[in-house]
């Protein structure tokens, strides 16, 4: 893509292969679509010198696992009042999440997602907190959800909202060194006096701890290849009891370990749909490459999820980026 700009998506996978692309190197979303309908999406993204700055929105409620790159500081916030959970956290508006570097963890939004981020160098941030505060600044060892006032919050909302406008509309002014540096300038004392404020809950321990769980289970799932998830043998492999997980499943997905497993495989599936010739494949053929071999029942909770049944997905015409 472009080094500043915007684009629509209307398959899920394109969306998050654009999220990782341009996040920042090393990157990685798996996106998961847990409720049907016409999927619509849009990244706006804009690199200044050493910012980088992506807004993004997706009309229907998902689940993401990100791993993010251990080089860059990360900061994800909502830009509205959708409801928006971040490692089994419920964001207000306003909230700003700062993570901890090369964290893996998940988003879960049960209706509209709508986010901001913004990311720089380490070494950026130490010298200009340094500059600022007079102190170094570094990123937490484990994510920090912040609360600032909501005049220093809404000072980085508004110009993070207007510097993805210029990306969206005025491209051309992008081109001009002064005002990237400008916008650069005040984006860094924006999000550097929301990053000196205190936590805004008191249970790390609990949620770090949590954290690790589903981190341990997304890698189980990685390499689990059964269609049927034994939960017992699950929790005994990840050294917690079947209650733990359930539990940090609800908090952290909105829904239970076996119903996410099921709903995994039937986004892989969909994708799967979207990209075959339905000459030479079939549903049967797709769904058992899926872990999925009851085919009627297969075909149920595909529809349950996606609104239609998994031949008109294999009958529609190819997807490609838009």
């Amino acid at each position: 893509m472009a080094e500043n700009g915007t684009a629509t998506f209307s398959d899920p996978d394109f969306y998050q292969a654009g999220i990782g692309g341009l996040s920042s190197e090393g990157a990685s979303v798996r996106f998961v679509v847990t409720h049907g309908g016409e999927f619509k999406a849009r990244l706006t993204w804009l690199n200044l010198h050493d910012l980088r700055v992506l807004r993004g929105s997706a009309n229907l409620p998902s689940i993401a696992f990100v791993s993010l790159p251990p080089e860059r500081v990360v900061v994800v916030f909502p830009t509205s009042t959708a409801p928006l959970i971040w490692s089994g956290l419920k964001l207000q508006f306003g909230d700003i999440v700062f993570h901890s570097r090369g964290e893996r963890t998940h988003q879960w939004t049960p209706g509209e997602g709508k986010w901001g981020l913004i990311s720089l160098p380490s070494e950026q941030l130490s010298f200009c907190g340094s500059k600022l505060t007079g102190s170094k600044m570094s990123a937490p060892t484990f994510s920090r959800v912040l609360r600032p006032s909501s005049v220093v919050a809404s000072r980085l909302l508004r110009l993070h909202s207007n510097a993805c406008r210029l990306a969206e509309t005025r491209l051309e002014l992008i081109t001009n060194p002064e005002v990237v540096r400008s916008l650069e300038q005040e984006l860094l004392h924006a999000l550097i006096n929301c990053l000196t404020v205190d936590g805004a809950e008191d249970h790390s321990e609990t949620r770090r701890h949590h954290a690790e769980i589903m981190v341990r289970f997304e890698d189980a799932l990685a390499i689990h290849t059964d269609r049927q998830l034994n939960i017992s043998a699950l929790c005994a492999a990840l050294g917690v009891p079947e209650r733990t997980l359930r539990m940090c499943c609800n908090e952290f997905l909105g829904t239970s370990p076996s119903r996410y497993w099921v709903l995994r495989r039937l986004n892989m599936a969909r994708s799967a749909l979207l990209r075959a010739d339905p000459e030479t494949t079939s549903v049967a053929e797709i769904a058992r490459n899926h872990q999925f071999v009851e085919l009627g029942r297969f075909s149920v909770n595909y529809r349950n999820v996606f609104g239609e049944m998994p031949s008109a997905t294999l009958r529609r015409l190819p997807l490609v980026a838009n």
